[in-house]
């Protein structure tokens, strides 16, 4: 049963103007294009194209996941006990970790501006070192998704959250085109001259750092500061509570559970169109529009999903597509000529999953956040949204390792082409670890709660962007 003081926090975060989720939302296209080029062309970049052994580049991927592990939640924890004059405990670590994150950016993309032939354990080494800063800085996440729970109420989160992945396609838009044009010539460039750096990839790279930075200081200059909060919160008390809420720890296992199969098909899928279905320049033009429209098309659907049955329910239908579609990777075994329609058919059925997945984790940790705080009376959402970052990234580093023990298979001829396993076996394995993610999520998962229910449901119904 609710008290008069859980009633006075519902009602104490006004409904916000779009204009205020627009603003809150315009950062995720900058760490859209930064996260989204890191994750779905790295891996393609440091071996197709600097020609580095697979399981080695996995190797160093994975290390950096797990700095960012520990980073996140520190970020997290840190910026719920700091609060300065003026721009409180979010704003001061958004404006310190930017900045490196950018940096780090373009050292991991683009070597050659630093390093002059270089040797391939001078390459690896330069990967590790770059990509664990870059996972580390990329901490300015954490301080700064803190504010959809502390600036918006239930029932506008949704609607912020599905603006937010707007920009977040924006930017997956931007980036897959990049990576499928440009990226993809330049990875054939370098791999006969490791020194040449075409413009046209140099000044991509640049600028997608600097729109990150513009559009992460514009969020944190404008958006409102956060108020003091009425009890200094202590960080030990605060991460021992966080430990004993059941139901918080249940959906943190299941997001990393589920994150090991959706870091595999991420990692391997552009990859997967170049060296299994050997794609030309138009054919991925049409395939990457597909992708990210598809994304965008289906975000809706989900969001409608979530409406009519409920957060739990939706989400663990995620997981029954996924199961079915992500052993299409083996489509790739087919001896067709054109298999343009292989890859539509591929990235459409992996839009319409991913779209579903990529709705959720915003949402239901700001109502778990939210749940706490009625019960404790505590704001903790910095810590609530930093500490699932320890098993989702720990998660991840596993399932990138996994994913670099399918290359040891060796390769496969089928008719006149020759295919490395791992490039083919990726789906039915992801498809295995979501059937114990689907059964996990069964059995133990709740994201819906009594006290949100009725109005997500009608903001669901009644909510649309302008």
């Amino acid at each position: 049963m609710e008290s008069n003081n859980f009633a006075e926090l519902e009602n104490k975060i006004p409904d916000s103007p779009t204009k205020k989720m627009l603003l809150f939302a315009f950062p995720r296209i900058g760490s859209s294009l930064l996260l989204g080029l890191i994750g779905f062309a790295l891996f393609t970049l440091y071996t197709t194209g600097f020609g580095l052994d697979e399981t080695k580049v996995t190797n160093r991927i994975t290390l950096g996941y797990i700095a960012i592990a520990f980073s996140q939640p520190f970020f997290g924890w840190v910026s719920d006990v700091t609060y300065i004059k003026k721009i409180g405990g979010r704003k001061p670590y958004v404006f310190l970790l930017a900045p490196v994150l950018v940096i780090s950016f373009i050292c991991l993309l683009i070597p050659q501006l630093f390093l002059d032939n270089p040797s391939d354990q001078t390459l690896l080494g330069w990967l590790l070192l770059w990509n664990t800063l870059f996972e580390i800085s990329y901490a300015v996440t954490t301080p700064y998704q803190a504010w959809m729970a502390e600036q918006f109420n239930v029932h506008d989160r949704p609607k912020c959250s599905q603006i937010q992945n707007i920009f977040n396609i924006t930017g997956q838009i931007i980036q897959t085109l990049f990576a499928m044009l440009i990226l993809t010539d330049f990875k054939d460039k370098i791999a006969e001259d490791p020194n040449n750096i075409p413009p046209a990839y140099f000044w991509g790279v640049i600028s997608f750092g600097v729109i990150f930075l513009i559009s992460i200081y514009f969020s944190a200059i404008f958006m409102p500061t956060e108020p003091r909060k009425v009890e200094k919160p202590n960080l030990i008390e605060n991460f021992k509570i966080v430990l004993k809420n059941r139901k918080y720890q249940l959906v943190v296992f299941m997001q990393g559970f589920a994150s090991i199969g959706w870091v595999m098909a991420g990692t391997v899928i552009l990859k997967y169109l170049e060296e299994v279905l050997f794609l030309d320049t138009i054919q991925k033009i049409i395939v990457s529009g597909f992708l990210v429209l598809g994304i965008m098309f289906f975000l809706g659907y989900w969001k409608r999903s979530i409406s009519v049955h409920g957060k739990t329910k939706s989400i663990k239908r995620v997981f029954l597509f996924g199961i079915i579609f992500m052993p299409l990777s083996l489509i790739g075994l087919i001896p067709v000529k054109n298999t343009l329609l292989l890859g539509l058919i591929l990235v459409g059925t992996y839009a319409f999953v991913i779209g579903g997945w990529y709705l959720f984790p915003y949402i239901m940790y700001a109502d778990l956040a939210e749940d706490d705080e009625r019960q404790t009376k505590v704001q903790k959402a910095g810590l609530y949204v930093g500490y699932p970052s320890i098993i989702l990234n720990i998660s991840q580093a596993f399932g990138v390792f996994l994913l670099g023990q399918l290359y040891l298979f060796g390769d496969m001829t089928i008719g006149e082409k020759t295919f490395k396993i791992g490039n083919i076996i990726w789906g039915p394995v992801v498809s295995l670890i979501l059937v114990g993610v689907y059964f996990y999520t069964n059995k133990y998962v709740l994201i819906d709660f009594d006290w949100a229910r009725e109005k997500s449901q009608n903001d669901f119904k009644n909510s649309t962007i302008n």
